[in-house]
Order: C-alpha cells, then structure tokens, then sequence
C-alpha cells in the first residue's frame, strides 16, 4: 500500500493569501478596462469632438491590441521570465493610462488605449501563469483559479458601475487616471511578494516568425470582426481581411511545425480537454460581452438611465457573481469541472433569454433583474469551471502559454460575438424601421433579437462543454 505525501499548502499561509491578493488585483484591473470606459463614451465624445464612427475604437483599440498581442504575451511570460514581464506591462499600461487621461484629441486617446491593450497583454497571461505555478497543489489551485474566475467576471460588471460613477463625479478622464494611481500600489507589492523565476532554457532561437504571423494574424481577425457591422459582412474589405488573418493564422500553424523553438508548441493541444475548454470560453463569451453592449444601451437610450444609474443596475451581478464564483469553487472537489461548465452555460443562456423579452416600457424589477440574477449565477460556474479544466494538465514551462490561449479566446469571443450580434440587431432595427415602426419599438426589437442569439451561443457552449476535461476524474485516476 502506497502512500502519497501531500504538498504543503501555499494558500493556507499569510504570504500565500496575499499573493493570491495581488495576482487577482492585478487581473481585476486588466478585466475591468474593457468595459470601465463603455458608460464614459457620450461624455468622451462631447468633448473630444469624436464621430460616432470614430468613438467605437475607443473599446476597440483596447480589444484590438489585446487580444492580438496575447498569445505574444503569453509566451514571452514563459521565455523571458514571468515576473519580468508581469512588471514591464503594468508599466507600459500605467503610462498609456496617464497620456490617455491627458489626451486633447480623439487621436491621443484611441492611441493610448492601443497601447494599453499592449500592456494587458503583457500582464494577464503573466499574472495567470504566476498564479497556477504558486498554487500547484489540488485544492490550492482550485480555490485560487475559483478566486481569479470570481474576479474576471466581477469586473465586468464593476467596470459599467465604475465608470458611471467616475463619468459623473470627477469626469472621464479618471475612467482613465484611476489606472496610474493602482498600478503605482500594485508594483511595490509585486517586486517584494512575487518569487524571481528563471527563463526558459529554451530561448535560443526565438521564433520570430511565429511571433510576426501569430500577432499579425490575431490583430487582422480581431480588426475585421470590430469593423465588420460598419462595412457590412459582405463587404470586400470585411472578406479580404478574415481572408488575410485566416491565411496568417494558418501560415502560424505551419510555422509552429516547422520551427525547432516554436513560439507555440502545438504539442500543448495534446494536453486532455484543452481545446474544448478553449472553444468553451469563445462561443460563451461571445453571448455573454455582447449582452452588456445592448442591455447598456437599453437602459439608457430606451429606458432613460443616467450614467450612475445604469452602473448600479448592474450590482446584483457583481454580487451574485461572486456568489456562484465561491460555491464552484468549492463544487469542484467534489463533481469536477464538466458538470459545472455544462450547467453553468445552460443556466446562463437561460438568463440572457429572459432579456431577449424586454419590452420597450420595462422596468428594473420585472424585466431585467430576473435575467440579471439567472445570468450571474451560470456565469460564474462557468468562469470558475473553464479555467480549471483549461489548466488542468498543463506543464508550468507552458503555463504562460495556455494563459494566452484562454484568453485570446475570450478576447476573439468577444469580437466576434460583439460583430455578430450587433449585426443582426442593426440589421432587424432597419428592417423594422423601413417598415415605419416607431423608432424605441425597433430599437428593442434588434436588441431582443440578438439577445436571443446570444442566448443560442451559451447553449452551443455547454454541448461544447461536454468535450472539456473533467477534473474530478482525473483526481480518481491518480488516486
């Protein structure tokens, strides 16, 4: 009869609390700029003098340079040093936070937030990576993971509240200051709590061409799918360009077999569900972002929110997201990630079905909140389940690595399902439109109507979700 020593638990210490602390800090401020700065665009438009075209690219240069600079990130982070470069990105994003929070034109701005999606691409993965190789033991790792998933899809909702608070006390511009000020807190706390780690033996040889064709692949797809609803779908522009980033991409693969350091070792996708965890958080997220989009602009174009208003009609996700976040985790153990994926994304798409019902006289109570709290509940199983199962397996020299893949996922999920979604709202709004519905009575209808769409893509998650590793088996097999 053999006995298995257990490791000793970092999670359980003082130091190891904090860390967990800092790292989720350092995540929250990644996660929350990409929507902080959504309920601040009217204000941003008014006195940069933005066109309603130009506006957009306030989020979406975020989006643009972080989600095609992730996989780049990720695995720098592996290669160069986690700590290093957890470090160089809070520097790069403090500095393009200050000049955006200065900037006199539309220009300045959108520039900026090119530059700090750079630097939450630097950041994130790093941070992941620090996490899952602190936190190696099972249930350690399934409470931090849980903690970090809690925290991601807090964020998002925290981000619309921020930023109407901010919008309409001091102004805009600290949507964007707020980010200096943080980062000059986290950064003594990083270089004393977070260990030195060695670069990779592997870094002779660096895969400069896999690092070109991956960035440039992924900065191609992410544009095309932002533009996509302007050009129109079939467009040439919007079919040359995910032509362009398909064949990139597709070079990047073939890249990747060929080098003898490859910047992605294709041989991770051998690790047991991770694909499916990835294909997972895409496709759901894809209907999860995009209901922020149209449930922001219903209360406050249909309903008549102010800005504060619409951030603290988002509280109860914040809560009950955190809620669900803390039972998953603790579920885990004890069921695995699969049942909780599965559940989770059906549960979710139950939620954003509800909004697709919203009337055009609604109110809070009967017509959001109910949706509101249906959604938060399977979304947080699903943030918390999904980056279990897409760790689970992993070697730590790839840790970095498959930090990126999870959320280039998320960041390509949520493009697409933003283009996609926005489309067929825009497009059953016109029709309506030109059959001289009332203006509000169209606008609802397109948002009803990609809602529900959005509800079908949480749906097709959990069948997805079925494929995905379940850790509670892998837990029995070595016992």
């Amino acid at each position: 009869m053999s006995s298995v020593t257990a490791e000793p638990s970092v999670l359980a210490t003082p130091r190891g609390k904090l860390i967990l602390f800092l790292l989720c800090s350092v995540g929250f401020l990644d996660f929350v700029d990409a929507t902080i700065v959504n309920i601040a665009l009217p204000a941003i438009r008014d006195d940069l003098g933005f066109s309603v075209q130009e506006l957009q690219w306030v989020p979406s240069g975020y989006l643009l340079t972080y989600g095609g600079f992730m996989l780049l990130g990720g695995r720098a982070a592996d290669l160069l040093g986690r700590k290093r470069l957890l470090v160089a990105g809070i520097v790069v994003f403090a500095i393009a936070s200050l000049v955006g929070g200065f900037a006199d034109t539309s220009e300045v701005l959108v520039g900026s937030r090119l530059v700090q999606g750079i630097g939450g691409a630097m950041t994130l993965p790093a941070t992941l990576s620090i996490l899952t190789t602190t936190f190696t033991d099972g249930p350690d790792r399934h409470k931090a993971l849980g903690v970090w998933a809690g925290v991601g899809g807090l964020a998002s909702a925290v981000g619309v509240l921020a930023g109407g608070a901010l919008t309409e006390g001091p102004g805009w511009r600290w949507v964007m200051f707020i980010n200096p000020v943080v980062c000059v807190l986290l950064l003594p706390a990083i270089l004393r709590l977070i260990d030195n780690d060695e670069p990779a033996a592997e870094r002779t040889g660096f895969d400069f061409p896999g690092a070109f064709l991956a960035t440039s692949g992924m900065l191609l797809l992410v544009f095309a799918l932002v533009e996509a609803p302007d050009e129109g779908w079939g467009s040439a522009r919007t079919i040359v360009g995910l032509v362009g980033a398909a064949a990139l991409l597709v070079a990047f693969v073939v890249n990747e077999t060929r080098h003898r350091s490859p910047l992605m070792p294709l041989s991770i996708f051998r690790v047991r569900g991770l694909a499916a965890a990835n294909a997972t958080q895409l496709i759901a997220f894809a209907g999860f972002l995009a209901m922020f989009f149209f449930l922001t602009l219903y209360m406050q174009s249909v309903l008549g929110y102010s800005s504060i208003e619409t951030g603290l009609a988002y509280l109860p996700v914040c809560f009950v997201i955190g809620i669900s976040a803390g039972i998953s985790s603790q579920l885990i153990s004890k069921v695995g990630t699969r049942p909780l994926v599965v559940g989770g994304a059906l549960v979710t798409a139950v939620g954003v079905g509800l909004f697709s019902r919203i009337p055009v006289d609604g109110s809070y109570v009967a017509d959001l909140l109910p949706g509101m709290i249906i959604m938060s509940l399977g979304i947080g199983a699903v943030f918390v389940a999904v980056i279990n199962a897409a760790n689970a397996g992993v070697p730590s020299h790839q840790a970095g690595l498959a930090a990126a893949l999870l959320n280039s996922s998320q960041q390509v999920g949520g493009a697409l399902g933003l283009a996609v979604l926005s489309a067929i709202a825009t497009s059953r709004t016109n029709s309506l439109l030109e059959a001289h519905a009332a203006p509000p009575d169209a606008m609802v209808e397109g948002f009803q109507r990609g809602l529900l769409v959005g509800a079908i893509f949480l749906a097709a998650g959990a069948v997805i979700g079925l494929r995905t590793t379940n850790t509670h088996e892998l837990q029995e097999a070595a016992a």
